[in-house]
């Protein structure tokens, strides 16, 4: 049996910049973002948590493109889903470079459009706060009996 790859992001972050639109020669519009999602590290000289900052170029095609670029700007909360795409050119100086980029399948807007609005909580595009009782430990004898299980 042949092995599977798997090529899957998931990730969420902070627009570093406002999106820039682009249209490819045959019009299809092409939007280029750059997130920000920090790793907690500890620092080993004080004993404190760090945040460290990773960066990532993200390239969202076609309609959903075009969404990010009229809906989001610097500093707004997202949720990307895609894949990793590596790419090599030559600059104008002739050396080679490489990048690795994401190639966004989905962009989920998340928390408010006015960063002051949100006081920092994550909110759904209406402005509603995100239901997180998904989140909260069940009580106690809640499923513990078998009897009720309809198999």
């Amino acid at each position: 049996m042949a092995a599977t790859n798997i090529n899957r992001v998931v990730i969420t972050g902070n627009l570093t910049r406002d999106p820039e639109l682009r249209a490819t020669p045959s019009g299809t519009s092409v939007c280029k973002l750059r997130i920000a999602c920090n790793t907690r590290r500890r620092d080993p000289s004080t004993g404190n948590w760090i945040d460290k900052p990773n960066y990532f170029d993200v390239t969202v095609w076609g309609a959903q493109g075009e969404n990010c670029a009229q809906y989001l700007q610097k500093g707004r909360p997202v949720a990307i889903d895609g894949r990793l795409e590596w790419r090599e050119w030559v600059d104008q100086n002739g050396n080679k470079r490489q990048a690795i980029d994401i190639i966004a399948d989905s962009v989920q807007f998340l928390g408010s459009r006015d960063p002051a609005e949100s006081g920092g909580r994550f909110e759904s595009e209406g402005g509603i706060p995100a239901d997180t009782s998904d989140f909260e430990e069940a009580p106690a004898g809640v499923g513990a009996g078998d009897d009720d299980i309809p198999f």
